[in-house]
């Protein structure tokens, strides 16, 4: 999409396309959802063609109460909401939280990188920290490793161990090598575990830190090759 390709925000894409001063294959458009194809499609802006964006990727720590995506169809408020007013390009999200779950997640207009982070056998691990609703032994830290079955999908942890317990709820830290569709609540879920908070804090060796909730911070160079 016009509106996707990275050049100022998306945003400013739009208002150029309204006011018909983009050209696809040499003729005006005013989509800026219309489809085009990188590296095949010639695209000028005023005649010239536009300069692509810096390789921009940021990170969120992501309150609980927002949808991972750029427009919800029942209203719903989104993470985009954390970025109002911010003169950034456009910039999707790198893997997704659920609405309930919190904590960090990135943001890139680099899809490639992003499928690079993504990606479950080259990727870096993702650590949980999960608020459970009863005591675990090791049997069941043991199961979580092993995995279980969901709906016909195989889910499992990396790996599993014990923060901290009280008298009835515990934390544990759940690494992934993958995200899928609320794997950990799933696979919880499959030993009768309820999750009571579920907050991602670290991405390979990017952690959280004190970064505060709803808060945004850009990714040094150093980071993002790290990553």
């Amino acid at each position: 999409m016009i509106s996707k390709l990275g050049w100022g925000s998306r945003t400013q894409a739009a208002q150029w396309v309204r006011e018909g001063r983009v050209r696809v294959n040499g003729r005006v458009v005013h989509n800026a959802e219309l489809p085009v194809r990188r590296g095949l499609d010639r695209i000028d802006i005023d005649g010239q063609e536009p300069v692509p964006a810096k390789r921009v990727a940021l990170m969120l720590n992501k309150p609980s109460g927002l949808v991972t995506t750029v427009k919800d169809e029942r209203g719903r408020a989104t993470v985009y909401s954390c970025f109002a007013d911010a003169a950034l390009p456009w910039l999707a999200p790198i893997g997704r939280l659920d609405k309930a779950s919190e904590g960090l997640l990135l943001f890139s207009n680099d899809p490639a990188w992003g499928a690079r982070i993504t990606d479950p056998g080259t990727g870096p691990p993702k650590t949980y920290h999960v608020h459970i609703d009863r005591l675990p032994d090791a049997a069941l830290l043991a199961a979580l490793e092993r995995g279980a079955l969901s709906d016909g999908e195989l889910l499992k942890a990396r790996s599993a161990r014990c923060l901290r317990s009280g008298d009835k709820h515990a934390w544990l830290e759940i690494v992934l090598d993958e995200g899928r569709n609320r794997q950990i609540r799933r696979l919880l879920d499959t030993f009768d575990v309820s999750v009571l908070r579920l907050v991602r804090v670290a991405i390979g060796s990017l952690t959280l830190g004190t970064l505060a909730k709803g808060k945004w911070r850009v990714l040094s160079q150093k980071e993002m090759d790290l990553l």
